[in-house]
């Protein structure tokens, strides 16, 4: 038992590179912006690019996690880390910065399919189960604490200082991992090349795409909310990045809370009245948004509350959306669970990114583009709604 849970330790540092590598500067990115003489708008668009590599990666990180072993795989994932992060902290252009983005974004794909490969590996029923709750768990712990640390740490020391941070995290995890992580691949592990013709068939399966776009239009929601934040609450409504973490940590916790409370009731009102209910949030954030660009006076339109309230409103969507869009997506592949499983992943990050770069290229007022992506959002969860009633399957109830 104690090793196991040191083991579960281990894979938790690995896990926690992908958030860090996004919530720990956000508090700096008009500095960032300031610094590289770049727009914010560019800077902002760091993120989904991040969350773009991180998904189509992952695509081709499960097959050579298979051919080569869990263990080198991690190790490698680690370096391309720090590499991005040394890239980031000494960038001079925004094309230097942005170019740290797609490093890292590729040795988390990386790590992240080494770390759920090697529960697998290790354990199984109840026991694995656990272990993704713990790991997702303190997934989304993070995004409540990360900008508030990385608030600090940039208010005092610059905008370099959370990736020269990120840099000492990568060494430490780096000799963990050199000295402390076993490999884990099973040795009958099949390893062959990509996937092509299995990803293919599934990603045109009309109710695979039906279900997983909805996850495409939740993440793209909050891609495109992470992004823009800084603008809208720092550059206009005048947040301190202390200020900004602690508003955006308060919204982390809001998901946190609401995510226990949708996992809790989805088997007493099933999949499709929890599809219904998110379209119905999302759709209620995005009216709260456009209300308050028409019906509010223009110097009044800047107030925190105006723009977290209808944000808090979409992000509970998301938490009814999420867990049935993807179980509905997976159901008819039991046989190959991997493979689709992999495939809705990458579907929601790079779907989601996809959303977050057309939003954030309109010419549009930050909160008018969240509020469309709000809209597409709700809309995906309505067409999928009505797809599952032809959807037969059992829920299973989580946690």
């Amino acid at each position: 038992m104690f090793y196991m849970q040191k083991f579960l330790f281990l894979l938790l540092t690995l896990v926690l590179l992908g958030p860090l590598g996004i919530d720990l500067y956000l508090p700096a990115i008009p500095a960032i912006a300031k610094g590289l003489n770049s727009a914010e708008a560019i800077i902002q668009s760091s993120i989904s690019l991040f969350i773009l590599v991180m998904g189509l990666g992952q695509l081709i990180a499960g097959p050579l996690v298979d051919r080569y072993g869990r263990r080198p795989i991690a190790i490698i994932g680690v370096i391309v880390y720090l590499v991005g992060a040394i890239v980031a902290a000494t960038a001079e252009t925004a094309f230097m910065f942005m170019f740290s983005r797609v490093i890292q974004g590729l040795a988390v794909c990386c790590t992240s399919v080494v770390v759920f490969s090697s529960v697998r590996d290790r354990m199984s029923g109840d026991d694995a189960a656990r272990a993704y709750g713990f790991l997702n768990g303190t997934l989304n712990i993070i995004p409540a604490l990360a900008p508030l640390i990385g608030g600090l740490i940039a208010q005092f020391l610059g905008w370099r200082a959370p990736f020269w941070a990120l840099c000492g995290y990568s060494l430490l995890i780096l000799a963990l991992v050199l000295f402390k992580l076993p490999e884990t691949r099973p040795a009958d592990t099949q390893s062959g090349g990509l996937p092509f013709k299995q990803y293919a068939r599934i990603l045109f399966n009309k109710r695979f795409i039906t279900f997983a776009a909805v996850n495409a239009g939740a993440m793209g929601m909050a891609l495109t909310y992470v992004s823009l934040a800084p603008t809208v609450l720092m550059s206009q409504a005048g947040l301190t990045p202390f200020e900004f973490s602690l508003v955006f940590g308060a919204n982390g916790f809001w998901i946190m809370a609401v995510s226990f409370i949708a996992n809790r009731i989805i088997q007493k009102v099933g999949r499709p009245v929890c599809l219904a209910s998110g379209a119905l949030l999302m759709f209620l954030g995005c009216a709260g948004l456009v209300a308050g660009l028409t019906l509010i006076a223009p110097e009044q339109q800047h107030a925190t509350w105006l723009y977290m309230l209808p944000v808090a409103s979409a992000c509970a969507g998301l938490a009814f959306l999420i867990g049935p869009a993807t179980s509905y997506a997976l159901e008819p592949f039991s046989n190959e669970a991997g493979v689709a499983s992999a495939l809705v992943g990458s579907v929601q990050m790079a779907g989601g990114a996809l959303f977050g770069f057309i939003a954030m290229a309109l010419p549009l007022q930050p909160k008018l583009s969240l509020a469309l992506v709000m809209l597409a959002g709700g809309c995906l969860a309505l067409l999928a709604r009505r797809a599952s009633k032809k959807s037969a399957g059992r829920l299973t109830r989580l946690g």
